[in-house]
């Protein structure tokens, strides 16, 4: 068997209509220390759980007007040590996948959906990835 392009969940991406209550929640309950906050210039947006071994739970704010309580998850994240040769995989089996870009926390990241529409996000982790970086740092995002 060849080495899988997967090596594991690197994380699961939910919503929150109350950023605060919800860190409180598994910083409090779980013991989750948070990693690193995502903020639009002063505007908290969102934040990183910490659950180890290179695993995280990624919150982003969402209005809870828009709130659907049958859609918190927003999408499950997959590591791999190899986009460049997963990309061609997926492409070789007729999966459309996005190209592979630099996000605004320093990793490589493309995007696809499973048979169900579940969206994929698949990292690369890079030496510049704000999950390795010293906790409590701020990550702005340009979208």
């Amino acid at each position: 068997m060849t080495k899988p392009f997967i090596t594991q969940v690197a994380h699961t991406c939910i919503f929150a209509h109350d950023l605060a209550a919800t860190e409180a929640f598994y910083r409090d309950v779980f013991g989750i220390a948070k990693a690193f906050d995502f903020k639009r210039g002063e505007d908290w947006i969102g934040f990183y759980l910490d659950l180890g071994q290179r695993s995280f739970i990624e919150v982003f704010r969402k209005a809870e007007s828009s709130f659907d309580e049958k859609n918190q998850i927003n999408h499950i994240c997959l590591e791999t040590e190899d986009i460049d040769g997963l990309l061609a995989h997926v492409r070789s089996q007729g999966i459309e996948i996005t190209d592979k870009k630099l996000g605004v926390d320093g990793t490589w990241q493309a995007w696809t959906k499973d048979p169900n529409g579940v969206k994929l996000e698949i990292f690369q982790y890079t030496a510049d990835s704000m999950q390795f970086q010293p906790k409590g740092g701020v990550c702005q995002v340009n979208w």
